[in-house]
Protein backbone atom coordinates (compact mmCIF):
# COMPACT_ATOMS: atom_id res chain seq x y z
CA UNK A 1 0.00 0.00 0.00
CA UNK A 2 2.73 2.60 1.02
CA UNK A 3 4.38 1.77 -2.31
CA UNK A 4 1.52 2.11 -4.19
CA UNK A 5 0.52 5.93 -2.46
CA UNK A 6 3.90 6.93 -2.87
CA UNK A 7 3.39 6.43 -6.79
CA UNK A 8 0.53 8.87 -6.12
CA UNK A 9 1.01 12.37 -7.92
CA UNK A 10 1.35 14.89 -4.80
CA UNK A 11 0.66 18.55 -4.95
CA UNK A 12 3.71 20.86 -6.23
CA UNK A 13 4.38 24.07 -3.49
CA UNK A 14 2.09 26.22 -5.41
CA UNK A 15 -1.33 23.66 -4.81
CA UNK A 16 -1.09 22.24 -8.14
CA UNK A 17 -1.07 18.73 -8.72
CA UNK A 18 1.91 17.06 -9.96
CA UNK A 19 2.43 17.46 -13.78
CA UNK A 20 2.33 14.01 -14.94
CA UNK A 21 0.17 11.82 -12.92
CA UNK A 22 1.76 7.97 -12.61
CA UNK A 23 0.77 5.34 -14.46
CA UNK A 24 0.53 1.04 -14.61
CA UNK A 25 -1.23 1.05 -10.97
CA UNK A 26 -4.19 -0.87 -11.86
CA UNK A 27 -4.30 -1.11 -15.25
CA UNK A 28 -3.30 -4.41 -14.96
CA UNK A 29 -5.56 -5.67 -12.85
CA UNK A 30 -8.36 -4.02 -14.57
CA UNK A 31 -7.09 -6.20 -17.97
CA UNK A 32 -6.98 -9.34 -16.30
CA UNK A 33 -10.94 -8.90 -14.63
CA UNK A 34 -12.47 -12.18 -17.34
CA UNK A 35 -15.39 -10.78 -18.86
CA UNK A 36 -19.20 -12.23 -19.37
CA UNK A 37 -18.72 -15.35 -21.37
CA UNK A 38 -20.09 -14.97 -24.94
CA UNK A 39 -19.38 -15.19 -28.59
CA UNK A 40 -19.48 -12.19 -31.38
CA UNK A 41 -22.08 -12.97 -33.82
CA UNK A 42 -20.36 -12.81 -37.42
CA UNK A 43 -21.59 -12.47 -40.91
CA UNK A 44 -19.28 -14.30 -42.54
CA UNK A 45 -21.38 -17.47 -41.65
CA UNK A 46 -23.55 -16.19 -44.58
CA UNK A 47 -20.23 -16.22 -46.81
CA UNK A 48 -21.28 -19.30 -48.59
CA UNK A 49 -18.11 -19.38 -51.03
CA UNK A 50 -15.52 -21.90 -49.96
CA UNK A 51 -16.91 -22.66 -46.66
CA UNK A 52 -20.14 -24.25 -47.19
CA UNK A 53 -18.50 -27.45 -46.14
CA UNK A 54 -17.46 -26.90 -42.86
CA UNK A 55 -20.13 -24.36 -41.14
CA UNK A 56 -22.49 -27.17 -39.62
CA UNK A 57 -18.95 -28.13 -37.67
CA UNK A 58 -17.90 -24.55 -37.13
CA UNK A 59 -20.90 -22.18 -36.25
CA UNK A 60 -20.47 -22.17 -32.46
CA UNK A 61 -22.72 -19.74 -31.17
CA UNK A 62 -23.32 -17.91 -27.18
CA UNK A 63 -26.09 -19.65 -25.23
CA UNK A 64 -26.06 -18.17 -21.53
CA UNK A 65 -26.28 -20.85 -18.71
CA UNK A 66 -26.74 -20.85 -14.93
CA UNK A 67 -22.77 -22.12 -15.11
CA UNK A 68 -21.50 -19.52 -18.04
CA UNK A 69 -19.23 -17.54 -15.53
CA UNK A 70 -20.39 -14.17 -14.81
CA UNK A 71 -22.74 -12.10 -16.74
CA UNK A 72 -24.67 -8.60 -16.74
CA UNK A 73 -27.73 -8.63 -14.69
CA UNK A 74 -29.99 -5.91 -13.00
CA UNK A 75 -28.64 -6.61 -9.63
CA UNK A 76 -25.20 -6.40 -10.70
CA UNK A 77 -24.57 -9.51 -8.87
CA UNK A 78 -21.63 -10.81 -10.83
CA UNK A 79 -18.72 -11.50 -10.42
CA UNK A 80 -17.41 -8.83 -13.31
CA UNK A 81 -19.08 -5.91 -11.27
CA UNK A 82 -17.74 -7.84 -7.72
CA UNK A 83 -13.82 -7.19 -9.40
CA UNK A 84 -14.34 -3.70 -11.09
CA UNK A 85 -15.59 -2.89 -7.89
CA UNK A 86 -12.81 -3.90 -5.78
CA UNK A 87 -10.26 -2.21 -7.88
CA UNK A 88 -12.28 0.90 -8.02
CA UNK A 89 -12.65 0.67 -4.23
CA UNK A 90 -8.55 0.40 -4.40
CA UNK A 91 -7.44 3.25 -6.51
CA UNK A 92 -10.42 5.28 -4.40
CA UNK A 93 -8.95 4.49 -1.19
CA UNK A 94 -5.53 4.89 -2.63
CA UNK A 95 -6.50 8.63 -3.08
CA UNK A 96 -5.46 7.81 -6.95
CA UNK A 97 -9.05 8.53 -8.14
CA UNK A 98 -8.95 12.24 -5.71
CA UNK A 99 -5.86 13.35 -7.78
CA UNK A 100 -6.77 12.80 -11.25
CA UNK A 101 -9.84 14.92 -9.97
CA UNK A 102 -7.47 17.39 -8.75
CA UNK A 103 -5.11 17.29 -11.74
CA UNK A 104 -8.29 17.65 -14.05
CA UNK A 105 -9.62 20.71 -12.22
CA UNK A 106 -6.87 22.63 -12.61
CA UNK A 107 -5.99 22.15 -16.28
CA UNK A 108 -9.70 22.65 -17.24
CA UNK A 109 -9.66 26.56 -16.30
CA UNK A 110 -7.31 26.86 -19.49
CA UNK A 111 -4.59 24.20 -19.41
CA UNK A 112 -5.19 20.90 -20.64
CA UNK A 113 -7.48 18.43 -19.59
CA UNK A 114 -7.15 16.08 -22.19
CA UNK A 115 -3.56 15.10 -20.60
CA UNK A 116 -5.19 14.50 -17.46
CA UNK A 117 -7.82 12.27 -19.75
CA UNK A 118 -5.21 10.62 -21.40
CA UNK A 119 -3.04 9.53 -18.10
CA UNK A 120 -6.70 8.46 -16.70
CA UNK A 121 -8.05 6.46 -20.00
CA UNK A 122 -4.49 4.88 -20.07
CA UNK A 123 -4.90 3.73 -16.60
CA UNK A 124 -8.75 2.19 -17.42
CA UNK A 125 -7.07 0.48 -20.51
CA UNK A 126 -8.53 2.31 -22.86
CA UNK A 127 -6.08 5.52 -23.66
CA UNK A 128 -7.27 4.92 -27.42
CA UNK A 129 -10.36 6.74 -27.31
CA UNK A 130 -8.31 10.12 -26.18
CA UNK A 131 -5.92 9.75 -28.55
CA UNK A 132 -8.41 10.21 -31.58
CA UNK A 133 -12.04 11.33 -29.93
CA UNK A 134 -11.08 14.57 -31.83
CA UNK A 135 -10.77 12.74 -35.19
CA UNK A 136 -14.14 10.73 -35.21
CA UNK A 137 -13.84 9.51 -38.83
CA UNK A 138 -10.89 8.33 -37.77
CA UNK A 139 -12.15 5.79 -34.96
CA UNK A 140 -14.78 4.90 -37.25
CA UNK A 141 -12.15 3.78 -40.11
CA UNK A 142 -10.09 1.77 -37.40
CA UNK A 143 -13.02 0.23 -35.96
CA UNK A 144 -15.09 -0.60 -39.16
CA UNK A 145 -11.30 -2.29 -40.43
CA UNK A 146 -11.02 -4.35 -37.72
CA UNK A 147 -10.95 -8.38 -37.41
CA UNK A 148 -13.76 -9.64 -35.41
CA UNK A 149 -11.33 -10.91 -32.63
CA UNK A 150 -9.84 -7.36 -32.17
CA UNK A 151 -13.19 -5.73 -31.88
CA UNK A 152 -14.11 -8.28 -29.33
CA UNK A 153 -11.11 -7.07 -27.34
CA UNK A 154 -11.68 -3.34 -27.94
CA UNK A 155 -15.24 -3.70 -26.62
CA UNK A 156 -14.17 -5.53 -23.72
CA UNK A 157 -11.98 -3.19 -22.75
CA UNK A 158 -14.35 -0.63 -23.32
CA UNK A 159 -16.87 -2.36 -20.67
CA UNK A 160 -14.29 -2.65 -18.08
CA UNK A 161 -13.24 0.92 -18.25
CA UNK A 162 -16.93 2.51 -18.32
CA UNK A 163 -17.65 0.41 -15.44
CA UNK A 164 -14.85 1.00 -13.21
CA UNK A 165 -15.56 4.85 -14.28
CA UNK A 166 -18.73 4.88 -13.07
CA UNK A 167 -17.72 3.29 -10.14
CA UNK A 168 -15.15 5.29 -9.38
CA UNK A 169 -17.32 8.38 -9.70
CA UNK A 170 -20.17 7.37 -7.80
CA UNK A 171 -17.74 6.60 -4.96
CA UNK A 172 -16.48 9.81 -4.99
CA UNK A 173 -20.10 11.23 -4.63
CA UNK A 174 -21.24 8.90 -1.75
CA UNK A 175 -18.13 9.00 0.22
CA UNK A 176 -16.78 11.26 2.38
CA UNK A 177 -13.75 12.27 0.36
CA UNK A 178 -13.98 16.20 0.89
CA UNK A 179 -14.00 16.69 -2.89
CA UNK A 180 -16.18 19.15 -3.92
CA UNK A 181 -19.09 17.54 -6.04
CA UNK A 182 -19.25 19.92 -8.78
CA UNK A 183 -15.49 19.38 -9.42
CA UNK A 184 -16.23 15.22 -9.18
CA UNK A 185 -19.13 15.80 -11.66
CA UNK A 186 -17.35 18.03 -13.89
CA UNK A 187 -14.61 15.29 -13.95
CA UNK A 188 -16.95 12.30 -14.50
CA UNK A 189 -18.78 14.13 -17.39
CA UNK A 190 -15.38 14.58 -19.27
CA UNK A 191 -14.33 10.97 -18.93
CA UNK A 192 -18.15 9.67 -19.77
CA UNK A 193 -18.38 11.72 -22.87
CA UNK A 194 -14.97 10.67 -24.05
CA UNK A 195 -16.43 7.08 -23.65
CA UNK A 196 -19.31 7.61 -25.41
CA UNK A 197 -17.59 8.75 -28.40
CA UNK A 198 -17.20 4.69 -28.97
CA UNK A 199 -20.56 4.84 -29.18
CA UNK A 200 -21.17 6.13 -32.04
CA UNK A 201 -17.78 4.20 -33.63
CA UNK A 202 -19.63 1.18 -33.04
CA UNK A 203 -22.57 1.97 -34.92
CA UNK A 204 -21.24 3.63 -37.73
CA UNK A 205 -19.79 -0.55 -38.64
CA UNK A 206 -22.57 -1.84 -40.99
CA UNK A 207 -23.25 -5.48 -40.87
CA UNK A 208 -25.02 -7.73 -38.45
CA UNK A 209 -21.73 -8.96 -36.99
CA UNK A 210 -21.45 -6.14 -34.69
CA UNK A 211 -24.99 -7.32 -33.15
CA UNK A 212 -23.30 -8.50 -29.97
CA UNK A 213 -20.97 -6.12 -29.52
CA UNK A 214 -23.59 -3.28 -29.52
CA UNK A 215 -25.90 -5.97 -27.38
CA UNK A 216 -23.19 -5.53 -24.68
CA UNK A 217 -22.46 -2.49 -24.73
CA UNK A 218 -26.43 -1.41 -24.19
CA UNK A 219 -26.60 -3.68 -21.32
CA UNK A 220 -23.38 -2.21 -19.97
CA UNK A 221 -24.74 1.64 -20.64
CA UNK A 222 -28.30 0.51 -18.90
CA UNK A 223 -26.54 -0.79 -15.84
CA UNK A 224 -23.97 1.93 -14.91
CA UNK A 225 -26.66 4.55 -15.63
CA UNK A 226 -29.02 2.94 -13.27
CA UNK A 227 -26.22 2.37 -10.61
CA UNK A 228 -24.94 5.80 -11.24
CA UNK A 229 -28.03 7.91 -10.49
CA UNK A 230 -29.67 5.14 -7.54
CA UNK A 231 -30.18 7.28 -4.40
CA UNK A 232 -27.48 10.27 -5.26
CA UNK A 233 -27.96 13.44 -3.09
CA UNK A 234 -25.83 15.68 -3.98
CA UNK A 235 -26.16 19.59 -4.14
CA UNK A 236 -28.05 21.59 -7.07
CA UNK A 237 -25.23 22.77 -9.73
CA UNK A 238 -23.49 18.95 -8.89
CA UNK A 239 -26.90 17.26 -9.94
CA UNK A 240 -27.53 19.84 -13.20
CA UNK A 241 -24.36 18.39 -14.29
CA UNK A 242 -25.20 14.76 -13.11
CA UNK A 243 -28.62 15.37 -15.07
CA UNK A 244 -26.26 16.07 -18.68
CA UNK A 245 -24.64 12.94 -17.76
CA UNK A 246 -27.88 11.14 -17.31
CA UNK A 247 -29.05 12.59 -20.59
CA UNK A 248 -25.81 11.40 -22.73
CA UNK A 249 -26.32 8.00 -21.03
CA UNK A 250 -30.15 7.80 -21.80
CA UNK A 251 -29.23 9.16 -25.69
CA UNK A 252 -26.23 6.39 -26.18
CA UNK A 253 -28.67 4.20 -24.64
CA UNK A 254 -31.97 4.54 -26.60
CA UNK A 255 -29.18 4.43 -29.96
CA UNK A 256 -27.90 1.30 -28.92
CA UNK A 257 -31.30 -0.11 -28.62
CA UNK A 258 -32.84 1.39 -32.22
CA UNK A 259 -29.34 -0.70 -33.68
CA UNK A 260 -30.42 -3.54 -32.19
CA UNK A 261 -33.88 -3.66 -33.77
CA UNK A 262 -32.22 -2.45 -36.66
CA UNK A 263 -29.92 -5.05 -36.86
CA UNK A 264 -32.12 -7.70 -36.06
CA UNK A 265 -33.76 -6.74 -39.36
CA UNK A 266 -30.76 -7.11 -41.35
CA UNK A 267 -30.44 -10.49 -39.70
CA UNK A 268 -34.16 -11.61 -40.86
CA UNK A 269 -33.34 -10.10 -44.41
CA UNK A 270 -30.11 -12.58 -44.50
CA UNK A 271 -31.68 -15.65 -43.74
CA UNK A 272 -34.56 -15.06 -45.79
CA UNK A 273 -32.29 -14.58 -49.02
CA UNK A 274 -29.59 -16.98 -48.44
CA UNK A 275 -30.04 -19.21 -51.66
CA UNK A 276 -28.60 -22.37 -50.36
CA UNK A 277 -30.77 -23.91 -47.81
CA UNK A 278 -32.57 -27.00 -49.86
CA UNK A 279 -28.46 -28.15 -50.75
CA UNK A 280 -27.13 -27.19 -46.88
CA UNK A 281 -30.18 -29.15 -45.59
CA UNK A 282 -29.04 -32.15 -47.68
CA UNK A 283 -25.10 -31.77 -46.92
CA UNK A 284 -26.67 -31.23 -43.25
CA UNK A 285 -28.00 -34.74 -42.80
CA UNK A 286 -30.45 -33.28 -40.93
CA UNK A 287 -28.43 -31.30 -38.59
CA UNK A 288 -29.27 -27.59 -36.74
CA UNK A 289 -28.83 -25.29 -39.84
CA UNK A 290 -26.43 -23.22 -39.50
CA UNK A 291 -28.83 -20.02 -40.36
CA UNK A 292 -30.94 -21.48 -37.35
CA UNK A 293 -27.98 -21.47 -34.99
CA UNK A 294 -27.49 -17.55 -36.24
CA UNK A 295 -30.53 -16.46 -35.52
CA UNK A 296 -30.86 -17.97 -32.22
CA UNK A 297 -27.55 -16.05 -31.02
CA UNK A 298 -29.38 -12.78 -32.23
CA UNK A 299 -32.42 -13.83 -30.63
CA UNK A 300 -30.88 -14.69 -27.49
CA UNK A 301 -28.81 -11.41 -27.55
CA UNK A 302 -31.91 -9.56 -27.83
CA UNK A 303 -32.67 -11.23 -24.59
CA UNK A 304 -30.21 -10.70 -22.86
CA UNK A 305 -30.50 -6.66 -23.76
CA UNK A 306 -34.36 -6.94 -23.09
CA UNK A 307 -34.10 -8.50 -19.46
CA UNK A 308 -31.17 -5.91 -19.00
CA UNK A 309 -32.90 -3.15 -19.76
CA UNK A 310 -32.88 -0.83 -16.60
CA UNK A 311 -32.93 2.98 -16.74
CA UNK A 312 -33.48 3.09 -20.43
CA UNK A 313 -36.74 2.50 -22.91
CA UNK A 314 -36.86 -1.33 -23.89
CA UNK A 315 -39.15 -0.16 -26.38
CA UNK A 316 -39.79 -3.06 -29.45
CA UNK A 317 -37.03 -5.30 -27.37
CA UNK A 318 -39.64 -7.30 -25.12
CA UNK A 319 -41.67 -8.45 -28.21
CA UNK A 320 -38.65 -8.94 -30.33
CA UNK A 321 -37.82 -12.10 -29.21
CA UNK A 322 -41.48 -13.94 -29.44
CA UNK A 323 -41.52 -12.71 -32.88
CA UNK A 324 -37.90 -13.77 -33.61
CA UNK A 325 -38.53 -17.03 -32.80
CA UNK A 326 -42.06 -17.10 -34.39
CA UNK A 327 -40.23 -16.21 -37.64
CA UNK A 328 -37.78 -18.34 -37.22
CA UNK A 329 -40.09 -21.26 -36.96
CA UNK A 330 -41.87 -19.67 -40.23
CA UNK A 331 -38.84 -19.59 -42.55
CA UNK A 332 -37.50 -23.32 -41.40
CA UNK A 333 -41.23 -24.83 -42.47
CA UNK A 334 -40.83 -22.39 -45.73
CA UNK A 335 -37.79 -23.36 -46.41
CA UNK A 336 -37.79 -27.37 -45.62
CA UNK A 337 -39.92 -28.24 -48.31
CA UNK A 338 -37.31 -27.44 -50.46
CA UNK A 339 -36.23 -30.71 -49.52
CA UNK A 340 -36.90 -33.31 -51.84
CA UNK A 341 -37.21 -36.04 -49.31
CA UNK A 342 -40.12 -36.46 -46.94
CA UNK A 343 -37.75 -38.05 -44.11
CA UNK A 344 -34.67 -35.71 -43.86
CA UNK A 345 -37.45 -33.02 -44.27
CA UNK A 346 -39.46 -33.81 -40.88
CA UNK A 347 -35.77 -34.64 -39.01
CA UNK A 348 -34.58 -31.03 -39.83
CA UNK A 349 -38.03 -29.74 -39.15
CA UNK A 350 -37.40 -31.77 -35.56
CA UNK A 351 -33.78 -31.02 -34.72
CA UNK A 352 -34.04 -27.08 -35.75
CA UNK A 353 -37.65 -26.53 -33.89
CA UNK A 354 -35.67 -28.43 -30.75
CA UNK A 355 -32.75 -26.33 -30.81
CA UNK A 356 -34.84 -23.25 -31.00
CA UNK A 357 -36.98 -24.18 -27.53
CA UNK A 358 -33.74 -25.06 -26.02
CA UNK A 359 -31.78 -22.05 -25.89
CA UNK A 360 -34.95 -19.90 -26.24
CA UNK A 361 -37.06 -21.05 -23.97
CA UNK A 362 -35.81 -24.15 -22.18
CA UNK A 363 -38.25 -26.47 -19.68
CA UNK A 364 -36.31 -29.62 -19.88
CA UNK A 365 -34.27 -31.36 -16.77
CA UNK A 366 -31.42 -33.10 -16.03
CA UNK A 367 -34.23 -36.10 -15.37
CA UNK A 368 -35.56 -36.13 -18.65
CA UNK A 369 -36.48 -34.91 -22.13
CA UNK A 370 -39.60 -32.18 -22.49
CA UNK A 371 -40.67 -31.90 -25.84
CA UNK A 372 -42.57 -29.46 -27.09
CA UNK A 373 -46.25 -30.05 -28.64
CA UNK A 374 -44.36 -29.04 -32.27
CA UNK A 375 -41.53 -31.15 -31.70
CA UNK A 376 -43.52 -34.06 -31.07
CA UNK A 377 -45.87 -33.28 -34.11
CA UNK A 378 -42.61 -33.14 -36.21
CA UNK A 379 -41.55 -36.25 -34.55
CA UNK A 380 -44.39 -38.33 -35.03
CA UNK A 381 -44.44 -36.83 -38.74
CA UNK A 382 -40.52 -38.46 -39.05
CA UNK A 383 -41.92 -41.65 -37.79
CA UNK A 384 -44.79 -42.02 -40.25
CA UNK A 385 -42.96 -40.40 -43.34
CA UNK A 386 -39.82 -43.38 -42.65
CA UNK A 387 -40.70 -46.40 -40.58
CA UNK A 388 -44.71 -46.46 -41.43
CA UNK A 389 -43.86 -48.72 -44.58
CA UNK A 390 -41.91 -51.21 -42.91
CA UNK A 391 -45.01 -52.53 -40.61
CA UNK A 392 -47.06 -53.40 -44.23
CA UNK A 393 -44.76 -55.82 -44.95
CA UNK A 394 -46.15 -58.38 -42.36
CA UNK A 395 -49.37 -59.50 -43.37
CA UNK A 396 -52.27 -59.30 -40.62
CA UNK A 397 -54.79 -61.87 -39.27
CA UNK A 398 -57.63 -61.58 -38.06
CA UNK A 399 -59.37 -63.95 -35.70
CA UNK A 400 -62.86 -64.19 -35.45
CA UNK A 401 -64.45 -62.63 -32.24
CA UNK A 402 -61.20 -60.93 -31.56
CA UNK A 403 -59.22 -57.77 -32.12
CA UNK A 404 -56.48 -57.33 -35.08
CA UNK A 405 -53.44 -58.55 -33.65
CA UNK A 406 -50.38 -59.69 -35.02
CA UNK A 407 -50.15 -63.53 -36.40
CA UNK A 408 -47.30 -65.81 -34.56
CA UNK A 409 -46.46 -67.74 -37.77
CA UNK A 410 -45.28 -64.79 -39.96
CA UNK A 411 -44.86 -66.39 -43.55
CA UNK A 412 -41.12 -66.05 -44.47
CA UNK A 413 -42.20 -64.18 -47.28
CA UNK A 414 -43.85 -61.11 -45.17
CA UNK A 415 -41.12 -61.42 -42.59
CA UNK A 416 -37.67 -61.04 -45.75
CA UNK A 417 -40.06 -58.02 -47.21
CA UNK A 418 -39.76 -56.50 -43.55
CA UNK A 419 -36.29 -56.94 -43.42
CA UNK A 420 -35.40 -55.56 -46.12
CA UNK A 421 -37.71 -52.65 -45.62
CA UNK A 422 -35.83 -52.16 -42.40
CA UNK A 423 -32.27 -52.07 -43.39
CA UNK A 424 -32.93 -50.22 -46.66
CA UNK A 425 -34.15 -46.96 -44.28
CA UNK A 426 -31.51 -47.69 -42.14
CA UNK A 427 -29.00 -48.09 -44.45
CA UNK A 428 -30.50 -44.25 -46.04
CA UNK A 429 -30.63 -42.66 -42.65
CA UNK A 430 -27.80 -44.30 -40.19
CA UNK A 431 -25.55 -41.31 -41.23
CA UNK A 432 -28.12 -38.49 -40.78
CA UNK A 433 -27.63 -36.33 -37.54
CA UNK A 434 -29.10 -35.83 -34.01
CA UNK A 435 -26.99 -33.70 -32.49
CA UNK A 436 -28.47 -33.46 -29.36
CA UNK A 437 -27.37 -36.73 -27.05
CA UNK A 438 -30.86 -36.55 -25.43
CA UNK A 439 -33.18 -36.14 -28.60
CA UNK A 440 -31.26 -38.78 -30.42
CA UNK A 441 -31.96 -41.00 -27.66
CA UNK A 442 -35.72 -40.51 -27.83
CA UNK A 443 -36.06 -40.58 -31.55
CA UNK A 444 -33.82 -44.29 -31.38
CA UNK A 445 -36.78 -45.52 -28.35
CA UNK A 446 -39.58 -43.87 -30.40
CA UNK A 447 -38.47 -46.38 -33.78
CA UNK A 448 -37.68 -49.28 -31.40
CA UNK A 449 -41.24 -48.89 -29.86
CA UNK A 450 -43.06 -48.10 -33.16
CA UNK A 451 -41.20 -50.75 -35.62
CA UNK A 452 -40.14 -53.31 -33.09
CA UNK A 453 -41.22 -53.35 -28.66
CA UNK A 454 -44.95 -52.86 -29.56
CA UNK A 455 -44.88 -55.92 -31.62
CA UNK A 456 -43.48 -58.59 -29.72
CA UNK A 457 -44.34 -61.01 -33.14
CA UNK A 458 -41.99 -59.57 -35.22
CA UNK A 459 -39.19 -59.07 -32.86
CA UNK A 460 -39.48 -62.79 -31.78
CA UNK A 461 -39.53 -64.11 -35.76
CA UNK A 462 -36.76 -61.40 -36.60
CA UNK A 463 -34.36 -61.62 -34.02
CA UNK A 464 -34.22 -66.12 -34.81
CA UNK A 465 -33.60 -64.94 -38.26
CA UNK A 466 -30.77 -61.93 -37.35
CA UNK A 467 -28.96 -64.45 -34.93
CA UNK A 468 -29.86 -62.31 -31.87
CA UNK A 469 -32.76 -61.26 -30.02
CA UNK A 470 -30.91 -57.52 -29.60
CA UNK A 471 -30.04 -57.41 -33.30
CA UNK A 472 -32.41 -54.41 -34.46
CA UNK A 473 -32.23 -52.82 -30.99
CA UNK A 474 -28.41 -52.73 -31.18
CA UNK A 475 -28.79 -51.53 -34.81
CA UNK A 476 -30.78 -48.78 -34.33
CA UNK A 477 -28.63 -47.40 -30.79
CA UNK A 478 -26.41 -46.80 -33.72
CA UNK A 479 -28.50 -44.44 -36.06
CA UNK A 480 -27.98 -40.52 -35.98
CA UNK A 481 -24.61 -40.03 -34.80
CA UNK A 482 -23.78 -38.47 -38.26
Amino acid sequence: MAGRLAAVPEETTDGSPAACPPTNLYRDSIRMVPLPRGQYIRSTLFAHSGQSGSSFSGASSYYPSSGSGCSWGPGWASALTHALAFISNRMVSDGYTQRMVQAFDFEYGGGDPERVLGAWFFELDVEWLVQTREEHSGLRRHVQDMPASSLQDMVGRWIRALTVLVFNIRNLMVAVHKMPPVTVARFGKASISAMLVFVDAILAVPGAETLRAVVDMFICVSSVSCYMFTTLVISPEAKSIFGEIGGLLETEGNMLRKAICSMMEEVRTLIEDDDSWAVEILRGRGEVHRNTRFMVDCIMSVKMARTSAQRHDAGNLPGMVDNSVDYLKDVLLRKSELCPDLSLRYLFLLNNSYFIAQVSDPSGDNYGLKLTPECEKYMDSYLDASWGHVLPCIQKSFFPGLLCCWCCCINTSSLAKFESAFHQTYEAQKFWKVPDPQLRDELRRAITRKVISEHPGIEQHVSRRSGSPKALVWMLEQIFEG
